[in-house]
């Protein structure tokens, strides 16, 4: 029984070597790590307009910005909740005031600020609604009748109906995603004439529509396609 215990004592120093090794190699792998993400975000830093990496660092170049829902341009199957930052649609249309500024024919909502300067972001939670739109368009878009949705229109976005993701470009772009997103990332450079989309569930990029004319006025654009289906909320930004 001694020699036993005598053995496991002589091995104890062995063991405290391995961990020592083993924790020296895991941490210099962490350091090679950290050099890495330091090389590729200064590479990011260069060329950020050209990159599609990596949202959260895209961020830093961006302002966020608290997108508020405009009740005066809601169709009136669209009900928001009261802080303005979540819509869903409904069956039934609400009795609401006539206004020029209110979408009849489809069922969209666009949100304040108004812009038409600078680099902007926000995000979307989406969750498991099946159909939605997103993106910004100009202030002046056609609320009534038939159109559509593309640039050529003064509509950036995209969307998703049941299965399908879509970029709505003259032809609309088919879109395949890794995920499934839950949140969205809206990224909008008015100078620089670009609309970005990211999947923040897995931060992938999604879309971009590059080197538009942006002229007047942007704003944030949300439309749902199915009643009951869920909201879509707005990330409030601290």
């Amino acid at each position: 029984m001694l020699a036993l215990y005598s053995e496991k004592e002589e091995d104890l120093p062995q063991k405290i070597d391995k961990y020592k090794q083993e924790n020296e190699e895991l941490q210099k792998k962490s350091e090679d790590l950290q050099k890495e993400i330091d090389r590729r975000k200064a590479q990011f830093k260069l060329g950020w307009r050209e990159s599609t990496l990596y949202p959260d660092w895209r961020k830093e170049e961006f302002q966020a910005v608290n997108v508020i829902l405009d009740e005066a341009t809601a169709h009136p199957s669209l009900l928001l909740t009261e802080e303005g930052r979540g819509v869903t649609l409904q069956e039934i249309q609400q009795d609401l005031p006539s206004s020029t500024q209110r979408f009849v024919s489809v069922p969209c909502v666009l949100g304040q600020p108004q812009i038409c300067s600078g680099r902007y972001y926000w995000e979307v939670e989406v969750g498991e609604l099946h159909s939605w739109d997103l993106g910004v368009c100009r202030d002046n878009v056609s609320r009534k009748g038939t159109f559509q949705m593309s640039p050529q229109n003064g509509f950036w976005a995209i969307r998703l109906y049941q299965e399908d993701y879509w970029a709505l470009t003259i032809s609309e772009t088919h879109l395949t995603l890794r995920e499934k997103p839950l949140s969205v990332g809206i990224f909008l450079d008015y100078e620089a004439g670009d609309v970005s989309f990211y999947n923040m569930t897995d931060e992938s990029h999604i879309f971009t529509f590059s080197k538009q004319t942006f002229y007047g006025v942007l704003r944030p654009l949300f439309r749902l396609w199915f009643p009951d289906s869920g909201p879509l909320t707005i990330v409030q930004v601290e």
